[in-house]
């Protein structure tokens, strides 16, 4: 059975299925996830993820089965640090594993460097932009969530998207 097949069979409410999809994918999350988590917790977002695969399968959209679950594990890894009250941890773990395959001090620091100024170009902290983008970007919100806390429409929320991705890739060098 492919991923996608599996997928289907946990929508139909198959649990060996789900077990064959932890089989298959748990170490490599195991392993992006240890990128951004204590390992100690590293377990716990595995099962709150294949919870939440289980919960909603009957969603999957046959929208690439490896992006789909990351997608889910990096929700629940972003749940997770909110809940223990620091998102801007996950910012952090997120930074620190991109920097993993650069071997150059130099370059690593040069990578910090141009977040931390492609976040400026949001506006200063506490502006609409910089908001959005901590609640989107950072604590992994929903376009929903974004525009209860901020008291504005979800279409303002996803013009600021747009705005922000816009920005942050002019910031970063790549145009548009």
């Amino acid at each position: 059975m492919d991923n996608d097949e599996l997928i289907a069979a946990v929508a139909g409410g198959d649990d060996s299925a789900l077990r064959e999809l932890f089989a298959r994918h748990a170490p490599w999350l195991a392993a992006r996830l240890r990128a951004v988590l204590p390992a100690a917790d590293v377990e716990d977002v595995l099962q709150e993820t294949f919870l939440a695969v289980w919960r909603g399968a009957g969603g999957y959209r046959l929208e690439g089965s490896g992006g789909w679950l990351w997608g889910i594990a990096r929700r629940q890894a972003a749940l997770w640090l909110r809940r223990r009250g620091n998102p801007a941890e996950l910012l952090a773990a997120l930074a620190a594993a991109g920097d993993q395959g650069a071997a150059d001090p130099a370059e690593v620091a040069s990578s910090r460097a141009q977040l931390a100024d492609a976040v400026q170009a949001l506006g200063s902290e506490g502006s609409a932009q910089r908001e959005t983008w901590r609640l989107m970007y950072v604590e992994d919100r929903t376009v929903a969530e974004v525009a209860e806390l901020l008291g504005v429409p979800a279409g303002t929320v996803k013009s600021r998207a747009h705005q922000i991705r816009r920005l942050m890739r002019a910031a970063l060098g790549g145009g548009r």
